[in-house]
């Protein structure tokens, strides 16, 4: 767990407090789930937003973040990844798309 959020970390959180109109759309930031440690969760929607740098662009980061997709979605959580030119470019598009997602039903718990 990190004490300190990158630039597109902070924007992003400041955005899911203060901007996010959907009701019942608390989020946490690093929440540890099993082995692993989300950028965001909302428990309640069983929704997880991850912001990725340029490190994730490379194959072996690239498997790792794959697998961790499918562990955190065997346990029936949606995983949400932005880069950080997302959230620092297009955060309007990054609001949309967690609010599309956590408009539709949760998966149900395994």
């Amino acid at each position: 767990m990190r004490h300190a959020l990158t630039p597109a970390e902070k924007r992003l959180w400041w955005h899911l407090r203060h901007r996010l109109p959907v009701e019942g759309s608390h989020f946490r930031r690093q929440v540890a789930l099993g082995p692993y440690v989300a950028d965001f969760c909302c428990l309640g929607a069983r929704l997880i937003v991850e912001v990725d740098g340029g490190q994730h662009g490379f194959p072996d980061q690239q498997a790792y973040d794959a697998a961790r997709t499918a562990a955190l979605e065997a346990r029936g959580f949606r995983v949400l990844r932005f880069s950080n030119a997302d959230v620092m470019r297009a955060i309007g598009n990054t609001l949309d798309t967690i609010i599309a997602a956590l408009a539709a039903p949760p998966s149900p718990e395994t």
